[in-house]
């Protein structure tokens, strides 16, 4: 009887255990099911980091921005000073000596038929002989860089034209090619040349010896030589007499006009400058200014395709 009842309360000790045990098992589940991970120290680092990378990269694209509108800012407050008759008073200037920006605009409105005819005009003679003269320095750098000694004193040469006047080469041309517009477009053509060929013989013959002595141990060629290494390394010397080029071409259309000429931004510009009549040409001015600075802008967004490894020289 008495070995019965011992058996009896072990029987319910061991149950009370089992009970106690399994419901510390769901209690524990329960927890860890609940249970809020600890962040790691990597993982505060990450979001510190991050946290302190937004202020950064917002502050340098605010200050991008800025860059961006300060030009147009400044021309904004450039035209209304002159507007307000600012430079006038300083320079002792009357309105018919300088128009204010509101009658060069009236006067563009007006004539902006004839003015868009004589634009395109003189476009093709600065395109023409941009192209031409750019085409011929550019022929004759990769002339020379292929007899570098020679090529760089031929080249020295060539860089005389750029001492020639274009008052004093207009006339010339004028007088070898008539009254057309090839007088104007060789104009253009003789003082782009010489600046194409300059910049790019130098990128051509610029190279490091290096990769010269590296295109000799895989026995390159000549032609390979140049085309696997001396033209893509002179792609932005390329570029570079392109811009400088375009900038010109513009002046030698312009003052090319001024001699034997019927038509053309430069011909109507002499002309209204002789019969007083400075609100149109002041308009001439301003369509040639902004002829020249939308082709140039068309050269720096094609160096830009053209050259994306030079990215950082291009970009503003």
């Amino acid at each position: 009887m008495m070995n019965e009842r011992v058996m009896v309360s072990r029987k319910g000790e061991e149950g009370a255990t089992a009970a106690v045990s399994s419901t510390a098992s769901i209690g524990e589940s329960i927890a860890d099911s609940v249970r809020v991970p600890s962040p790691s120290s990597t993982d505060i680092d990450g979001h510190q980091g991050q946290a302190a990378q937004r202020p950064l990269g917002s502050s340098v694209r605010k200050r991008s921005i800025g860059l961006r509108l300060l030009p147009w800012l400044a021309g904004a407050l450039f035209l209304t000073l002159w507007q307000l008759r600012l430079f006038h008073q300083l320079f002792s200037l009357e309105s018919y000596q300088l128009p204010v920006p509101s009658a060069i605009a009236a006067s563009i409105r007006e004539n902006a038929e004839m003015l868009f005819r004589y634009a395109m005009y003189s476009g093709t003679e600065m395109l023409g002989g941009f192209l031409l003269g750019s085409l011929l320095g550019a022929l004759a750098a990769a002339g020379a860089s292929f007899f570098p000694t020679s090529g760089r004193a031929a080249v020295a040469v060539m860089s005389a034209l750029n001492a020639v006047p274009i008052v004093a080469l207009a006339p010339i041309m004028n007088n070898w090619f008539g009254d057309g517009i090839w007088s104007r477009i060789a104009v253009v053509a003789v003082i782009t040349m010489a600046a194409m060929a300059v910049s790019l013989f130098k990128g051509l013959t610029s190279i490091q010896p290096q990769y010269s002595d590296l295109m000799g141990g895989l026995a390159a060629s000549r032609m390979q030589f140049f085309l696997k290494l001396r033209w893509p390394h002179a792609l932005p010397s390329l570029f570079a007499g392109l811009k400088i080029n375009m900038s010109t071409s513009i002046i030698g259309a312009i003052v090319g006009e001024f001699f034997i000429a019927s038509q053309g931004l430069g011909y109507l510009l002499s002309d209204q400058i002789r019969l007083a009549n400075m609100p149109l040409a002041w308009s001439c001015i301003v369509i040639a200014a902004v002829l020249g600075i939308v082709l140039y802008e068309a050269v720096v967004l094609a160096e830009k395709r053209l050259t994306p490894w030079n990215r950082a020289n291009t970009d503003p």
